[in-house]
């Protein structure tokens, strides 16, 4: 919601992973840098090229954790569906092979998470701190971030502008 406070989430768009009693974890989507991966990630040994690929800032928890976000099943990883056309990874091997490849346009490493305890993110949405909707490949993957979060509001068919948070109401 455009209220929300927290400069973590102030205005993010959160593909939201994974939800069970325990908690939640999920990435945010739109909080690019100005850092190429190539710059910050140490491989054993080094990678070879210099692909292109952009670090992504995916939440506050554990920034010093990586994660592959990929738009198509990689061949030999061990990548998790998270929903259709959406995979996830902490592959070594296909993380040197995107540093090595041409810059791809569905395919993301981003530094740390969004995490909820056991029923954080439940008391969070009933408190109209959230919205949700369905994934769409094309806001994830070819949306430009700077427009992301408004597109996404959009979608739902709302004016962000208008949105007020009241507890109860979503």
């Amino acid at each position: 919601m455009p209220q929300l406070a927290d400069p973590n989430f102030h205005r993010t768009v959160i593909l939201l992973c994974e939800y069970g009693a325990e908690g939640a974890f999920g990435l945010v989507l739109n909080r690019p840098t100005e850092t190429s991966a190539a710059d910050v990630v140490k491989l054993e040994p080094p990678a070879n090229g210099r692909g292109g690929l952009q670090l992504w800032i995916g939440g506050p928890v554990e920034p010093q954790r990586g994660w592959i976000l990929l738009g198509e099943e990689p061949a030999e990883s061990d990548a998790v569906r998270v929903c259709p056309g959406v995979y996830l990874s902490t592959s070594a091997d296909l993380l040197r092979q995107l540093l090595d490849a041409k810059p791809e346009t569905q395919a993301r490493l981003l530094t740390g998470y969004a995490g909820w305890g056991p029923g954080q993110l439940d008391a969070e949405i009933a408190a109209s701190s959230w919205l949700t909707t369905d994934v769409d490949l094309d806001l994830v993957f070819r949306t430009e971030p700077d427009r992301m979060w408004e597109i996404a509001i959009r979608r739902l068919g709302a004016d962000p502008s208008a949105l007020q948070m009241s507890h109860g109401v979503h």
